[in-house]
């Protein structure tokens, strides 16, 4: 099984300018079939981590969705400041 908080984590610590400031958690969903994740990080960087709409977030969630297929589930990401 593939620790996909980790995964997220190691693609969004390099983008920060304060990587030791990002946090991610995994939430619980009302749905089986899906995985929620949440990145927490600095203001300034949540501008940098979501890119000119929203690019930089949906890249993100693009190479999650690549690690998620052995999982076999959906994954949501969600960006919060800090």
């Amino acid at each position: 099984m593939i620790d996909l908080e980790k995964v997220l984590l190691n693609i969004v610590k390099p983008i920060c300018s304060d990587g030791d400031a990002v946090m991610v958690k995994q939430m619980e969903s009302l749905d089986d079939n899906e995985i929620l994740l949440y990145v927490y990080a600095p203001n300034e960087d949540i501008a940098r981590l979501i890119g000119r709409q929203g690019s930089m977030a949906n890249s993100i969630r693009q190479m999650l969705q690549v690690a998620s297929r052995i999982e076999k589930k959906r994954i949501s990401v969600k960006f919060e400041a800090l």
